[in-house]
């Protein structure tokens, strides 16, 4: 299947940060400020790092795996976090 066309460079805006909550003792996730259903969690073993990446919406994830060791990468996106945890992780460490 072709990929989709390359959307237009938006116009300069403001770059910013995703935040903690301050009122969580270990806060382990990060939200856009001003939209708490974008997050963002980072999670990590001996050998792989896992970026979760919610849409914009909070209704969907995209999750980047990474092998520590190669730095060889996956990207798997699903509706549910945990789908597009175990889709990047499977694909990472295909035939492994």
């Amino acid at each position: 299947m072709p990929l989709p066309p390359a959307p237009q460079r938006p116009p300069a805006s403001r770059w910013t940060s995703f935040l903690a909550d301050p009122d969580e003792d270990r806060p382990r996730i990060l939200s856009e400020h001003g939209n708490p259903a974008h997050r963002l969690r980072v999670e990590h073993n001996r050998d792989t790092l896992l970026v979760h990446l919610s849409d914009e919406d909070g209704r969907g994830w995209t999750v980047l795996a990474v092998d520590r060791e190669t730095r060889r990468w996956v990207v798997a996106q699903a509706r549910r976090q945990l789908e597009a945890a175990q889709e990047a992780y499977s694909r990472l460490y295909a035939g492994a």
